[in-house]
């Protein structure tokens, strides 16, 4: 198939994604979330390709001009002039090939996600412990167990972030959905974007819960 073809062949799903992903970013960018065009999003197609957010793009304006065809390897599939993908696109892009199951990602700037690993400079993980909203995370289904979310140093080095965070998933133990990259926000993926967001939602919430434990002065 032609790339021309190819990228014919998404157009109709590009309009669909639009309006999911628009209706998102909308909801982060009343949450303060996706400051200044910052975030990405992306969604797979098929098995060797997906959309992803056009870099420098405002978020809560988004079309599906503002989405790019890329396979997996970060090649723009019949790209407009100018247009490129995220400059996080990477991360995105490991995770597709490292787990054919998932379906997308979602990356915000969350305030919670950043204090989170403000306050705890040292912190390689946060563990997220005896919560019932533990249940909203795939495949949880009691709230007394820990889940251990990762803390990865920030790079600008996008290769070397997302070889850090493969090395870090694949030593993990236990289910995991998202991961912190430090003094930066928050990325989260799942089987399909309604999961994506729950479980990007739930981080949230319990981290936003553990903050407020540390600032009462409850040792988390």
């Amino acid at each position: 198939m032609t790339t021309s073809a190819l990228a014919g062949q998404h157009n109709v799903r590009f309009e669909q994604l639009a309006e999911e992903l628009g209706a998102i970013a909308r909801l982060f960018g009343s949450r303060g979330w996706t400051p200044a065009t910052s975030s990405n999003f992306s969604v797979r197609l098929d098995g060797d390709h997906c959309a992803v957010t056009i870099s420098g793009r405002d978020k809560t304006r988004l079309t599906a001009d503002d989405l790019l065809l890329v396979n997996l390897t970060g090649e723009p599939i019949n790209a407009p002039p100018g247009a490129r993908p995220s400059a996080e696109a990477g991360l995105h892009l490991a995770l597709y090939r490292r787990d054919p199951d998932i379906g997308a990602v979602l990356h915000t700037h969350a305030p919670n996600s950043v204090l989170t690993t403000r306050a705890r400079p040292d912190a390689r993980t946060i563990r997220l412990q005896g919560y019932e909203l533990l249940k909203a995370f795939a495949g949880v289904t009691r709230h007394d167990i820990a889940l251990d979310i990762p803390v990865i140093d920030n790079s600008q080095d996008i290769d070397a972030l997302a070889a850090a965070a493969d090395e870090r998933l694949d030593a993990q133990d236990g289910i995991c959905w998202t991961y912190l990259i430090r003094d930066h926000g928050v990325y989260a993926w799942g089987p399909d974007l309604a999961s994506t967001l729950r479980h990007l939602e739930a981080l949230d919430y319990l981290l936003g819960i553990e903050l407020e434990l540390a600032r009462l002065g409850h040792r988390t």
